[in-house]
């Protein structure tokens, strides 16, 4: 754990880094490219922040760890929303802002790191983004 001399400072770093390290696992990035595992967790969070209702958006953010959480809401407007998307205009948004190429496409970014999302809240939470979501996009989730 890092310690930060504040435990829910010190909770909130590691509960992030241990959903970077999970994503990073999954691609076999190297820890020393983290800014790809913040880069995948940062522009799907956003896009499906951007396609949930206010309502939605804030009942998902709740159950994220802190820190995660900072990186969710950072530049959101809630005025703004839902951004009606579907698959591929979810695909599209998530590779315009991936820092990176990608290898392994840019659906294979966005199901893992939702998969490992998923993993992060309950399952009733996770149903309920589901059910608000187009039936196309709701096929990228697990």
């Amino acid at each position: 754990m890092v310690e930060t001399g504040f435990s829910s400072f010190s909770t909130t770093v590691d509960k992030t880094n241990r959903i970077l390290h999970e994503i990073e696992d999954a691609f076999g990035w190297p820890k020393e490219r983290r800014n790809l595992s913040y880069g995948a967790l940062r522009t799907t969070l956003h896009a499906l922040r951007d396609r949930l209702t206010v309502e939605e958006a804030a009942h998902f953010g709740a159950q994220l760890p802190m820190l995660v959480r900072g990186i969710y809401y950072d530049g959101w407007d809630p005025s703004r929303v839902p951004v009606k998307m579907g698959r591929d205009e979810f695909l599209s948004r998530v590779r315009s802002e991936f820092p990176q190429p990608l290898e392994d496409g840019v659906e294979k970014l966005a199901r893992t790191t939702l998969e490992i999302l998923k993993g992060h809240v309950t399952e009733g939470e996770w149903r309920d983004i589901r059910s608000v979501l187009p039936k196309d996009l709701q096929k990228l989730l697990p």
